[in-house]
């Protein structure tokens, strides 16, 4: 049994609330366990998982949240680097699964969160799930 770590942006309760029974159900299907940490927003989703993997208590991570546009440049950066962060740490032998939504409204977000729908969270988290296989394979 593995251990995965979700780390969640809660920045939208809704719509978090979705993503994660999304991504647990999904990771309990699979018979593994988790644990889920909160951090302020979805820039931070990659430091934590950084944080994270320096203990070695983790096999996989799941990361997961909402960045809505806005009226600002805000949203570009916001979802490229939390993007690019977590690529980064992909590239450095992390099995991750990218659940952070990056939308234009609220009710695309809904659609892609909501575990009846696209299930977003339990990609991701499936995602995470055949990552940690590769690696497992490649050793």
């Amino acid at each position: 049994m593995a251990k995965i770590l979700i780390v969640e942006a809660r920045f939208y309760d809704h719509l978090n609330d979705m993503l994660l029974e999304g991504a647990r159900a999904a990771i309990e299907e699979a018979g593994h366990a988790h644990e889920t940490i909160t951090v302020p927003g979805a820039l931070e989703v990659p430091g934590a998982i950084a944080f994270a993997a320096e203990t070695g208590g983790y096999d996989a991570f799941v990361g997961l949240g909402v960045v809505i546009r806005g009226e600002t440049y805000h949203f570009e950066i916001v979802a490229g680097e939390s993007a690019r962060g977590l690529m980064a740490l992909s590239m450095d032998g992390l099995a991750i699964g990218n659940g952070i939504l990056t939308v234009e409204n609220e009710a695309q977000a809904l659609a892609r969160a909501h575990p009846a729908n696209k299930d977003k969270g339990g990609e991701a988290a499936k995602a995470a799930l055949a990552m940690m296989a590769l690696k497992a394979r490649f050793g």
